[in-house]
């Protein structure tokens, strides 16, 4: 029993190791490869193959894993970076890169670190591109400057197995004396588009506003010239109303003489009259109210009327006729035509009655065709205002 109970003591021991070891190489021999994941394996110290996602087996103690690559795409923002513009002046830019890893193994075996690589190629492209610019440009012309840094770092990641999507200037930050200069200069450039503006809203402003005015005036004037239009239109057919009626009416000497009394004091009236002019037909008019009130014909200032001619001057029919006129000028017109027509008629009247008259003579011109009349024998001839009196001189007819 003795014997026994060591050799199988050690048996166990060795099948337990045993059992321990093929645990540890079977762990060992599977791997599990992530999504988005390449793992490069080695074996026996050089490169043997590169794991997809997915299981795989390796062999025991003879294949080793030697790196990881994520084939994600990555985002690495790099610290601010002095450049010096051509200008002489130092801006510090800040810098985004977005890489991608599409070859593993090139990623492993041609660079020790592609990052710290692509940092240091970003910073001296950087510095070159910057340095043929001036500040202003640096400042306004990010896209030509993402443009290169993308084309100088993508053909040199190439045989890196990186590829450079996109490179972003995140900050440029010229010193604080320039920057308190741009604010100035910025100030001045908004105070001069504000000025500008506010000239250009005063400017149309007052276009507005003269044409409003314009607007305004010739509506004004078109205004005035319909009333004027209009106010003429009703005068020249009220005269022209007036006149028929008149015509119509046949007035006799009596009345017109009644009415020409009426209108001597407005003749007379105001303040700044010193002398007051009696026309020569004051007389005529004075002899006629005389027979009207009962004085024989013949009196000196009643002169003698045809009877029949009056008699049948009354009894002629009238010739006028109202019309309906479109607008002042014809109504002016049709007027005028009337009084030439009642002007001949008075002219006919006055040579039939023996004592012709002359429409186109003066007042206190004496009758076309009449004799002088002699001389009164007696006193002297009175005056009135300073003007003989002419009673014994026959009337003029009176004007229509």
């Amino acid at each position: 029993m003795s014997d026994t109970s060591p050799g199988q003591l050690a048996l166990t021991l060795v099948l337990i190791l045993v059992a321990i070891v093929v645990i540890v190489a079977l762990f060992r021999a599977v791997r599990i490869v992530p999504q988005a994941t390449a793992l490069i394996i080695e074996r026996l110290g050089r490169y043997s193959k590169t794991f997809e996602p997915g299981l795989h087996l390796l062999v025991p103690f003879v294949d080793r894993v030697r790196a990881g690559v994520d084939l994600r795409e990555q985002v690495v923002s790099f610290p601010p970076q002095p450049v010096i513009t051509s200008d002489n002046l130092v801006v510090s830019i800040d810098t985004v890169i977005y890489f991608q890893v599409t070859d593993p193994k090139s990623a492993v075996y041609e660079i020790a670190n592609y990052i710290t690589g692509i940092e240091q190629l970003t910073v001296t492209t950087l510095r070159n591109v910057v340095g043929s610019m001036d500040l202003e440009q640096t400042l306004t012309s990010r896209d030509q400057i993402n443009g290169q840094l993308r084309g100088v770092l993508d053909e040199a990641t190439g045989r890196w197995g990186v590829r450079v999507n996109r490179v972003e200037l995140k900050s440029i930050d010229p010193p604080a004396s320039v920057q308190g200069a741009m604010e100035q200069q910025m100030r001045a450039e908004r105070d001069r588009r504000a000025a500008i503006l506010t000239a250009e809203g005063v400017k149309q402003s007052q276009i507005l506003t003269a044409e409003g005015e314009k607007q305004s005036q010739i509506l004004r004037a078109e205004g005035d010239a319909q009333a004027q239009i209009l106010k003429a239109e009703g005068e020249a057919r009220a005269i022209l109303q007036v006149f028929g009626a008149i015509h119509e009416g046949n007035p006799d000497p009596k009345l017109l003489a009644y009415q020409y009394l009426q209108m001597l004091p407005e003749i007379a009236n105001g303040t700044s009259s010193k002398l007051w002019v009696v026309p020569t037909e004051f007389t005529a008019a004075l002899g006629s109210i005389a027979k009207g009130f009962g004085g024989a014909p013949g009196t000196p200032g009643i002169p003698g009327e045809p009877v029949e001619e009056e008699e049948a001057g009354r009894r002629r029919p009238s010739t006028y006729q109202p019309t309906a006129l479109e607008d002042a000028g014809e109504a002016l017109a049709e007027a005028r035509r009337q009084a030439e027509a009642a002007t001949a008629d008075a002219t006919s009247a006055g040579t039939r009655s023996g004592s012709p008259f002359d429409p186109g003579a003066e007042r206190g011109q004496r009758p076309v065709g009449e004799r002088p009349v002699p001389p009164v024998t007696g006193p002297e001839p009175r005056t009135l205002g300073g003007e003989p009196d002419t009673t014994d001189e026959p009337p003029a007819p009176p004007q229509r």
